[in-house]
């Protein structure tokens, strides 16, 4: 509320101190002495880093030292735009945009590395902060987005853009900025009378909270529905190595000489595709399903009832008829029809795949003799088998050819060198938040200093779920900044004196981490908003998945895949099984994602007064009407736990998934075409998609790779769906 009244109330006295009794215009100068100071900052944030690339100094900043910095900046930014808003010179593109480009520093340092150390190694200071600083953002934004006199500025500029382009005044990434900037006032309300603006207020205001309330209580019952096991014999099918994690992980809790099962953010758990026992299967996966919505104090099934109830009142204030169509403004898809006719055309050939997968589960579950169905529980269990037998697939042995750093330094790294020219520098000099984070230089093929990059890999209580890229410097030519990059990652660590493995799904999440860390890194911007990943959901994933490609490229495979023990290539054989096997079992594996997007897409397009009271009802009766199995095959995350789209702003986006990957098998089969992983195809990626943010349209940016349209059916090739 100060915020707001700052914002509000200051505005409209300082507008009637602009003005003399005869109504003309005060001069610049005496504007300037009118307006309040820009508060001075203070603190560890108050200035830039003094290390490298500006990095955060984790060992000078404490976790109470975030709130009063984020609100110390939280004010200074909205000092800075209100000079803009009362400026008495006529709206330009420099003193209007160009000049809110520049704004909020001193917020951005502190946020950064806030926001990831919240999500990678949180506490209950930092959980604090988010809970107290969340409301006050949202209402930074409505106090920019909603404010009349700024909005009349840009708009100014916005009416002028045809004759400013015909002068030559404006570049390309200038009309992107303008359009971009226009179009993102009036999605947030710009254009709304007041009454409804302070309706938007209040319902942004209440959603933030919630939404960092429901990421909080997930964690908590995350954590809190880790499955305690009696007996090392009820875990038979798991490595060694895993037993033994299982059993520290347990003492850590308080249990010694037991085990402890932690739960990922998954419906379904990796332990389910080696567990024996049938009974401590079920146990796993209904903790997993029932973790936030069995009562008590993480049950998050009130906050997502609250927030679709907002969401869709939000919708109706624009005159929209669903979130959805609100939401999905400024996406490559357009429009949520568009979006579910390109998922809703997989539906036939999924559920087809899906029956035929039950049936063999089924017949293999026969063949050791036992008469049950197959359950959801079961599932991952006798699919595996299946694979293995077909495929002679031994996932404990391929994992022996994967250790992490190896991975990282002689996969990861060596395609970034082999097909862009850059090169990575280990450095100890770097302060980290945590002591599994390390950090590397990354130099680009002129030999200039690119970025910094940190990687944090493995799984812990204090670290959310999931893997995921963000920055702690964003790219900017018009700041001054180079990109510091990171990627988080959940792989099981290691217990005591054994290497750290990784499954082969952790090695494609690691290409597809660095992808998203390459679009931040070859960021080539003059505007921050419109650097590197500052795109649009279904675009930012292309980049990222496109990279998981060359994960199994053989000059790049045969240079990181080696045993952890005895140097060893990994065997022709195990890759050939690894890629048939890849194409077994895409009715659940496209599946689980397919009906997590169609569920976000069911939750958002409901309309004012159709949010049902009961959470769990309506999610069985969305699954029912998509047409597949979801009781067999059920999505990737159900509603009382699908972070993405209730707390990490995928709403009405999860498909952006499946759209890119469109995207990247299209665009990869292009690459095959022509030449392959080489230099030259390197630079072409890096100049017509990779290094260019959003500084051009997004359908321009993937013609000027391939030279065409996307195509569906390389991606139904890859999924082994024709």
């Amino acid at each position: 509320m100060e915020i707001r009244l700052f914002a509000g109330v200051a505005a409209l006295s300082l507008l009637a101190a602009c003005t003399t009794m005869e109504n003309a215009p005060m001069s610049s100068a005496a504007i300037a002495e009118a307006l309040p100071p820009i508060p001075q900052a203070t603190g560890v944030f108050a200035q830039a880093s003094t290390l490298p690339f500006q990095a955060p100094d984790f060992d000078l900043i404490r976790d109470e030292d975030y709130l009063p910095a984020l609100e110390q900046g939280i004010a200074i930014k909205l000092a800075e735009i209100e000079r803009i808003e009362r400026n008495p010179d006529a709206p330009t593109f420099a003193n209007t945009l160009v000049a809110m480009e520049r704004t909020g520093r001193m917020f951005d340092r502190a946020y950064a590395p806030f926001s990831q150390k919240t999500s990678a190694n949180f506490n209950d200071v930092l959980n604090a902060t988010d809970s107290a600083i969340s409301p006050q953002i949202a209402a930074m934004q409505d106090a920019i987005y909603l404010n009349p006199q700024l909005f009349a500025r840009v708009k100014a500029v916005y009416d002028n853009r045809a004759a400013q382009s015909a002068s030559g005044a404006m570049t390309a990434e200038d009309a992107m900025l303008l359009e971009a900037t226009y179009a993102r006032f009036v999605h947030n309300g710009a254009l709304l009378d007041p009454a409804a603006q302070e309706e938007l207020r209040g319902i942004n205001s209440r959603i933030s909270e919630l939404e960092t309330l429901f990421s909080q209580k997930l964690t908590a019952a995350t954590n809190a529905a880790a499955v305690l096991v009696d007996s090392r014999a009820e875990l038979a099918g798991l490595t060694d190595g895993e037993i033994s994690a299982a059993a520290a992980l347990a003492a850590e809790r308080g249990h010694p000489g037991k085990f402890m099962l932690a739960l990922q953010n998954t419906t379904q758990q990796p332990a389910l595709a080696r567990l024996e026992n049938r009974d401590v299967r079920e146990q796993l996966y209904k903790a997993s399903t029932d973790r936030t919505s069995s009562g008590g104090a993480n049950d998050t099934r009130a906050i997502v009832r609250e927030v679709v109830e907002l969401r869709t009142r939000k919708a109706e204030l624009f005159g929209e008829p669903t979130y959805a169509t609100w939401q999905m403004y400024d996406r490559m898809a357009g429009d949520p029809a568009t979006a579910l006719t390109f998922m809703r055309q997989m539906v036939p050939a999924l559920a087809a795949t899906q029956e035929r997968e039950a049936e063999e589960i089924n017949q293999r579950i026969a063949q050791d003799g036992h008469n049950f169905t197959v359950q959801p529980w079961d599932w991952p269990l006798y699919a595996e088998k299946i694979r293995q037998e077909r495929y002679s697939l031994d996932e404990n042995a391929i994992k022996q050819y994967f250790e992490v750093t190896r991975v990282l330094e002689d996969g990861v790294f060596h395609m970034a060198e082999q097909l862009y020219g850059l090169r990575f520098e280990k450095r100890d000099d770097i302060p980290v938040y945590h002591p599994d984070v390390t950090v590397y230089t990354v130099f680009d093929a002129d030999g200039s200093e690119l970025a910094l990059f940190y990687f944090d890999p493995f799984q812990r209580d204090t670290k959310q779920g999931g893997a995921w890229m963000s920055n702690f410097v964003e790219q900017s030519h018009l700041l001054g900044d180079i990109p510091v990059v990171t990627n988080t990652q959940n792989i099981a660590p290691p217990a005591a004196g054994e290497p750290a493995l990784a499954g082969f799904d952790d090695v494609i999440t690691m290409f597809h981490e660095f992808g998203h860390a390459l679009h931040g890194m070859f960021a080539d911007q003059h505007y921050p908003s419109l650097s590197g990943t500052n795109t649009t959901r279904d675009w930012v994933e292309f980049p990222s998945q496109f990279h998981e490609n060359f994960a199994t490229v053989p000059a790049v495979l045969n240079n990181y895949a080696r045993h952890w023990q005895t140097g060893e290539t990994i065997p022709a054989e195990m890759l050939e099984a690894i890629d048939r096997a890849g194409k077994y079992g895409q009715g659940y594996a496209m599946g689980e994602t397919v009906t997590a997007a169609l569920l976000d897409m069911e939750w958002h397009a409901l309309a004012p007064g159709e949010v049902p009271d009961d959470v769990m009802a309506f999610e069985a009766e969305a699954l029912d009407r998509l047409g597949l199995n979801a009781d067999l095959v059920p999505p990737r995350y159900r509603t009382p736990y699908f972070r993405h789209i209730f707390s990490h702003g995928y709403d009405a986006g999860y498909y952006a998934y499946l759209w890119t990957e469109a995207l990247h098998h299209d665009a990869y089969s292009w690459v095959e075409d022509n030449g392959g992983m080489t230099r030259a195809m390197g630079d072409r990626i890096r100049s017509t998609f990779l290094g260019l943010g959003h500084s051009r349209p997004y359908e321009q940016m993937y013609r000027d790779f391939t030279g065409r349209d996307v195509r569906v059916e390389p991606m139904l090739e890859a999924r082994g769906l024709m």
